[in-house]
């Protein structure tokens, strides 16, 4: 999903200064420029939902994010945070976009990216590093941060920063929890300028919040994160995977005897292709195991599995195995865990072609559907399914999805916390300049 859009700081190509501009236009580039970040011109691949800002800026410090803010404060310029792009599509199109803050030069002091004490399992990290360098960092110590980048075509995509802005949580969230749950310590800077650290070493607070859970998650609508602090883990002395394609009927017995086993999985996901369909195709579970005797645990998940299909285990992970079913037209479904099954009938009863994927035990699921689908059948597709949800006490999310099939429907449906969520967003931003309009509510 979405492209890198990256200039690396000192690059001259489409620097500023550029051709000319209405004067309060050139006046604000003026000022960007004064900061001494380096400025480029939009290009088309810098489009947010379709809305292509004017400039894009590479901070490469905490300090010079501040610098940025506060200009785009005084000349009233819409910031939208990014990182490798790989989750830009997600969200509704922004309000207005006058300025993309590139985060990939967020990077630490000397320039690795992160900051480890190993004794104490924690590693600082800055906004801009990719997952896939923080683990390999962390990799050389024996630790790791348990999260799963967005994956595509086996390759670990997104930075820091940007899994912190959307909440992703891959497969291991069933026994490690999310990225909400695994930061400690956060560095934010707010629409005015305003450098807020929460958890830590606290340099600056913002009495009565919790920054770290409340810019989890945010979609870049609050400020701008800069540098994260994490609780690690060992890496696992050794992994497996069992799985197994039971009968569509026997998934909630199998998940619910899966997530009761001693084998303690860390992961219980299922991929199912033809989930909406009528080709018959059965679903498939497959179950990560972690650690100490991990091959032994797997064998014996691989037994108790065998009375639901034949089943398997091998040490390396199924292809599809944190990657989303589809990228063009994507859904989240979220609902409490045992009613899984019910949301996965209420997919499969709008009789659309579905691919679904996701992490049947923690009931936080993808659906795909194919990119030919239209505004008429997507609007009803979502209608539906939301309104079933709503009655097993979860909901829809639209994740990505052309803006002329998605323009029917709200991307993130009814919220019973957005009174709250516009109260915080008056306190952090009452300017409405931080990515107006991508989050619940047009928040």
């Amino acid at each position: 999903m979405g492209s890198p859009r990256r200039t690396p700081a000192g690059t001259p190509a489409e620097t500023s200064p550029h051709a000319p501009h209405a004067p309060e236009t050139s006046e604000a580039l003026d000022a960007l420029d004064a900061t001494g970040v380096t400025i480029r011109k939009a290009g088309p691949d810098d489009a947010v939902g379709g809305v292509r800002p004017r400039w894009v800026a590479l901070p490469e410090s905490t300090a010079e994010v501040s610098a940025l803010m506060r200009v785009s404060a005084a000349h009233d310029l819409a910031v939208v945070p990014a990182g490798e792009g790989t989750r830009l599509d997600r969200g509704a199109p922004p309000e207005r976009c006058d300025l993309l803050l590139d985060t990939c030069c967020l990077l630490l002091g000397d320039g690795s990216g992160v900051e480890h004490s190993f004794g104490d399992l924690v590693a600082r990290t800055g906004a801009g590093l990719s997952l896939d360098a923080l683990a390999t960092a962390l990799s050389r110590a024996g630790q790791e941060l348990a999260l799963d980048g967005v994956r595509r075509d086996g390759v670990v995509g997104g930075t820091v920063g940007g899994t912190l802005a959307t909440a992703d949580a891959g497969p291991r969230r069933f026994r490690h929890g999310t990225a909400r749950d695994l930061l400690i310590g956060v560095t934010v800077v707010l629409a005015d300028g305003t450098v807020a650290v929460s958890g830590g070493t606290v340099v600056k607070n913002v009495a009565g919040y919790d920054l770290g859970k409340l810019f989890t998650g945010s979609y870049g609508t609050l400020g701008v994160i800069t540098e994260a602090v994490f609780r690690l883990h060992p890496l696992p002395a050794d992994r497996r995977w069992a799985g197994v394609a039971p009968p569509a009927a026997a998934l909630p017995a199998l998940v619910a005897e899966l997530a009761a086993s001693q084998a303690e999985p860390s992961a219980i996901e299922l991929d199912w292709p033809d989930a909406g369909g009528d080709a018959g195709g059965a679903p498939v579970v497959c179950v990560l195991v972690e650690g100490v005797a991990a091959g032994a645990r797997a064998e014996a998940l691989r037994a108790s599995m065998e009375a639901y299909g034949s089943a398997w285990v091998s040490s390396d992970a199924p292809a599809w195995w944190a990657e989303p079913p589809g990228e063009e037209v994507l859904v989240e479904l979220r609902v409490p865990p045992a009613a899984a099954y019910p949301a996965l009938h209420a997919v499969a009863a709008r009789g659309l072609p579905v691919s679904v994927r996701g992490s049947v035990a923690s009931a936080v699921l993808q659906a795909a559907l194919p990119p030919e689908t239209g505004e008429a059948e997507f609007a009803g597709f979502v209608t539906g399914v939301r309104e079933d949800l709503g009655r097993l006490g979860g909901g829809l999310t639209v994740l990505a999805a052309p803006q002329e099939i998605a323009r029917g429907v709200d991307r993130w449906g009814p919220s019973g916390a957005l009174p709250l969520m516009r109260r915080v967003k008056e306190r952090f931003d009452p300017g409405r300049r931080m990515s107006p309009g991508r989050f619940v509510g047009g928040i």
